[in-house]
């Protein structure tokens, strides 16, 4: 079964007043804002696409996005299950494919190029994924607090413990979840925000079930797709930035491989966000999305 969520649910989201938008990706809508520029496809400007991950929504790149817009346009999605999209109901229906399927058709209908990609947990997967598969719409990539795990990697025990937790707590708080994934403490009215695509359990599914869909075995659905995503990008030729958070339990140790198997990220400064977590961009936005306008301005594009 498909839910959607009202959109009184967001009537009291602070700091975020973008009009959303939708596309339809099969049999669910995916719910998204835009600001910036004109369409890229017409004018050749930049185009920021912002992928988030578990357990946020677009809401999560509010302090990047305006200085990104000064920049070119900036399209933030809100994943399958997650913020305003529609979600379905039965956790069996949330598997790698339908993620990948629903952005490759999102960005598809969108006519999305010249992109640099800005990508954080399971928006890299799938981000880094398709720009690895489709190479000609994407100029640049920027993977954060992320990784391709293909089966073979070893997962950290904080990992295993917050995967456990999301899978059998009883009252899956979101808000909490975010604000215990941040180096700063976050005001109230944000963590609220966090909390307002779950109205009840009906809602969470996509959230239970991320964790669980990492590969944990080369024989583990998605681990194929991210192996390949691997060796193509260990042949990318654009540029690419890799910027972690030092205070990420979870994905820290991604950062030094990651940076290693994209050949161009040697190009870039080696560089960490010093006061920042897992989600840092609640932490650096700010800074993160100057770094990123610093990074295409020092990568032009010669021709399109």
């Amino acid at each position: 079964m498909v839910i959607r969520l009202s959109e009184e649910r967001f009537e009291d989201v602070p700091d975020f007043d973008y009009e959303p938008q939708y596309v339809d990706v099969g049999e669910l809508r995916m719910a998204y804002v835009e600001t910036g520029g004109d369409a890229a496809t017409e004018s050749g400007e930049e185009t920021f696409l912002c992928l988030h991950g578990e357990p946020t929504w677009s809401f999560l790149y509010r302090k990047m996005m305006p200085v990104l817009a000064e920049r070119g346009r900036v399209v933030v999605p809100d994943l399958i299950g997650f913020g305003r999209s529609d979600r379905y109901e039965d956790p069996d229906e949330y598997t790698v494919e339908m993620h990948y399927d629903a952005l490759r058709t999102f960005v598809a209908e969108l006519e999305l190029s010249n992109i640099t990609l800005v990508c954080q947990d399971w928006g890299g997967l799938l981000g880094l994924s398709l720009a690895a598969d489709q190479p000609e719409r994407f100029d640049r990539l920027v993977p954060m607090n992320t990784g391709l795990p293909d089966g073979t990697q070893e997962m950290s025990e904080t990992w295993h413990a917050f995967a456990e937790m999301v899978a059998t707590a009883e009252d899956l708080d979101i808000g909490t979840l975010v604000a215990n994934g941040c180096y700063r403490d976050l005001p109230e009215p944000v963590v609220d925000a966090y909390r307002a695509p779950f109205p009840d359990e009906r809602y969470v599914a996509g959230a239970r079930t991320f964790p669980g869909l990492v590969p944990q075995s080369p024989d583990d659905p998605g681990a194929e797709r991210f192996a390949n995503a691997r060796d193509r990008l260990a042949e990318w030729e654009k540029p690419a930035f890799v910027l972690f958070a030092k205070h990420d339990p979870i994905t820290a140790d991604n950062r030094d491989p990651l940076r290693g198997l994209v050949p161009t990220a040697s190009d870039q400064p080696d560089v960490w966000i010093d006061e920042a977590a897992h989600f840092l961009q609640e932490d650096a936005g700010e800074e993160i999305a100057e770094r990123i306008v610093d990074f295409v301005d020092r990568t032009p594009v010669e021709s399109r």
